[in-house]
């Protein structure tokens, strides 16, 4: 299975993203700037957290203009799988690939810990291999993290199913106590309606491997290994 690694000017997490498709995978991967226009040789394109232009404007606002995004939208309409983390689902929402925005989490503070995530909805590729009510342990690192919509999208969201991923206590209870950034109705991560679009603000590429404390984030690219080999 071959995966393209979005890079913007401000992006970090590549090199993470690029060392487990690689070396914990043995999957194949490839750097993609973000001037590139054309993703048809991937099975999966990936855009992960940093600070894309220095998170100037607004979370995502300016990446959303390069010239990948254009091929990114082309490539999702084509039901390519596209998995965006952190600053990735921040550029997914701007880009207007999934609904809602990330705010200013309610604390004001950047953080970087160990979060819950209970798993709500497994039709999607990326979380196929879970079953629901399953109980991931995955780290987050953000500040703009409080993932916002309003009324109506919400209601869309959560009727359609297009939740994946909520903020939990290591039992699964969804709970304030549990919620790191003040995201609405607990949500860490998020489908299109198709299921194929995938954000979410924690890091698995981080936990992939025992000695990083956890690997409760390969569970995202097992889902969907065994339809790609």
């Amino acid at each position: 299975m071959k995966f393209g690694v979005l890079v913007f000017p401000g992006t970090w997490s590549d090199m993470d993203f690029v060392h487990v498709i690689d070396n914990v995978l043995g999957q194949e991967s490839e750097y993609v700037w973000h001037k590139e226009t054309d993703l048809s040789r991937f099975d999966c394109v990936i855009l992960p957290g940093g600070f894309s232009y220095g998170d100037y404007l607004r979370v995502g606002a300016i990446a959303r203009f390069s010239p990948v995004m254009t091929a990114v939208e082309k490539y999702a309409a084509d039901g390519g799988l596209v998995f965006g983390s952190c600053n990735g689902f921040q550029i997914l929402c701007e880009a207007g690939l999934l609904p809602g925005v990330l705010l200013r989490s309610v604390h004001l503070q950047y953080r970087c810990q160990w979060v819950n995530l209970r798993v709500e909805n497994t039709s999607s590729p990326f979380v196929s291999a879970c079953n629901t009510g399953d109980v991931l342990h995955v780290p987050i690192s953000h500040y703009e993290g409080c993932y916002y919509a309003d009324e109506a999208t919400l209601a869309e969201i959560e009727s359609n199913g297009q939740v994946a991923l909520r903020y939990a206590t290591p039992e699964g209870e969804i709970s304030n106590a549990a919620n790191p950034n003040g995201s609405i109705n607990n949500i860490a991560g998020i489908t299109n309606k198709e299921g194929n679009v995938l954000g979410l603000m924690p890091h698995p590429e981080r936990c992939c491997e025992e000695i990083l404390g956890g690997m409760d984030g390969l569970v995202f690219f097992d889902s969907i290994l065994p339809s790609k080999v």
